[in-house]
């Protein structure tokens, strides 16, 4: 049973739509470090994206919410290893605080090539 009232990946007219995969890991504790709350953001949605039979490579636009933009420099690098070029559009938000203690949020739109 999912324990929030939403779906954690959605489809729907071929586009998959990603709520927000936070910076925890596979227990759902926030994981400390810059460089490493970007890749656990970047791993729990390739794992939202499997769940509805998309990858990486379907996004076509991304939401980074961060609780420091200056992590903008470290998640530039991150972008580049996580997707190829073309690489999607991308929105980057600071914000004040993510659920559970995490430093990044990242929402994605995929659109399943045929």
């Amino acid at each position: 049973m999912n324990a929030h009232p939403y779906s954690p990946a959605f489809v729907a007219g071929g586009f998959g739509f990603v709520s927000g995969a936070l910076s925890v890991d596979e227990n759902g504790t926030a994981v400390p470090g810059r460089s490493e709350a970007l890749v656990a953001a970047g791993a729990r949605l390739a794992e939202r994206l499997e769940s509805v039979g998309m990858s990486l490579a379907d996004v076509v636009k991304t939401t980074y919410f961060v609780t420091d933009v200056t992590l903008r420099d470290e998640a530039n690098l991150h972008y580049e290893l996580l997707f190829e070029n073309p690489r999607p559009a991308r929105s980057f938000v600071e914000v004040a605080a993510l659920p559970y203690g995490a430093s990044v949020e990242i929402e994605a739109i995929a659109h399943r090539r045929s």
